[in-house]
């Protein structure tokens, strides 16, 4: 069924809009604080990629920070440069991808099988960092201080309401007891203004060390999940009203988000088939909800961009917490379209290496024994 493509500006949308904070927030805050980066140049990019995606797709489509790209980043302290020089290089590698066709090509061949499993694997890390978060609480975070058992209790609690209550706007209630949170737990005069943004110059040494730490363990993450399985997602949830969302767009779309934020150093980005559906799952039917989250982080990066990281830094880990399980449980859910022990056993095997070790390995496994299995049996499609 065709879905209109007009886009919304309504309490669903703005309720969808917030959803995706779960995994936008700590990686914003701890780039910022931890590796030095301009609040500014991380958020205006991320607000702008936003804006544009939600008025070319005319869908809930994503912006999120590189999640393995940023986690290596942020776990050695690499500097702007070497960030920068990493954006520049994921531009590199997907603008041409997506422009010449070759990466719609490998889409199409994608077994469906692997790309749920890869979908498994989101919801799977999704779960794994909602439990870090109220376990592991980043020292950034001012909830650093309270009780494990108090902030899980928390998460579960705010947890079961989004999931019971997300097409009713519980989202907009969590964004506003965490706005008070940051409210109250902000000292000092508010500055007014953006940060410093500083175009950036990497060298050959900071190239070096972005493809070997960085890039290289994105690639398979941003291929099959920024591109195959969110371009996949799109149709699911949304029929023919997704047809502007092809593995290809997406990665010219990342690409070119990459290449504005190596310039002035700021946060890479990616699509991802988890923020789809969050942005979906809690109201979100168009692209009024990126037009309307990018407004917010635009106005932010150039009206308090000096005041975001700390004000941020207060923002309640249960909470997010809370909407990134949330997320994850109903990611997983896409799983259901499967049928036979074939595509099960595929799925939840590169699902499972792929959320507990390591994707890429996952989806070389996974292709090469599906081939082969389907060379053996050519006529092996749903069962053994």
């Amino acid at each position: 069924m065709r879905r209109s493509r007009k886009l919304l500006i309504d309490r669903a949308e703005l309720s969808g809009a917030v959803a995706d904070l779960g995994v936008l927030v700590p990686i914003v805050v701890a780039l910022i604080l931890v590796n030095g980066l301009s609040a500014t140049a991380v958020l205006l990019p991320a607000g702008a990629a936003y804006v544009v995606a939600g008025l070319w797709f005319r869908l809930p489509i994503p912006v999120q920070p590189l999640k393995a790209f940023g986690a290596i980043a942020i776990a050695q302290g690499l500097g702007v440069e070497v960030i920068a020089a990493g954006a520049l290089l994921m531009a590199a590698v997907f603008v041409p991808l997506g422009a010449s066709g070759l990466l719609d090509g490998a889409a199409r061949v994608f077994p469906r099988a692997l790309v749920r499993g890869v979908q498994l694997s989101v919801g799977l890390l999704f779960f794994k960092l909602a439990w870090s978060l109220v376990t592991a609480v980043p020292r950034t975070f001012a909830d650093a201080a309270l009780p494990v058992p108090a902030l899980v209790a928390g998460a579960l609690v705010a947890g079961w309401a989004a999931y019971r209550w997300r097409s009713r706007g519980i989202a907009l209630v969590l964004l506003g007891v965490a706005l008070v949170a940051v409210v109250l737990r902000h000292h000092g005069p508010l500055a007014f203004g953006p940060s410093t943004i500083t175009l950036q110059t990497p060298s050959a040494a900071d190239f070096a060390v972005a493809a070997t730490a960085l890039v290289l363990p994105q690639l398979p993450l941003t291929f099959a999940n920024s591109c195959v399985a969110t371009a996949d997602a799109a149709r699911r949830y949304f029929g023919e009203a997704a047809d502007r969302v092809s593995a290809g767009r997406l990665a010219v779309s990342l690409g070119l988000a990459n290449v504005v934020v190596g310039v002035i150093g700021g946060m890479p980005l990616c699509h991802g088939a988890g923020g789809l559906t969050a942005h979906r799952s809690f109201g979100a039917r168009s692209g009024g909800a990126p037009v309307l989250i990018g407004s917010v982080l635009v106005v932010l990066a150039l009206a308090l961009g000096s005041a975001t990281a700390t004000a941020l830094a207060g923002f309640p880990v249960w909470i997010l917490a809370a909407l990134l399980a949330v997320a994850g449980l109903l990611h997983i859910q896409l799983l259901r379209d499967l049928s036979g022990t074939r595509e099960w056993s595929f799925a939840v095997a590169v699902g499972l290496v792929g959320a507990l070790s390591n994707l890429a390995v996952a989806l070389v496994a996974g292709l090469v024994g599906w081939w082969l299995l389907a060379r053996w049996r050519p006529a092996a499609t749903g069962s053994w």
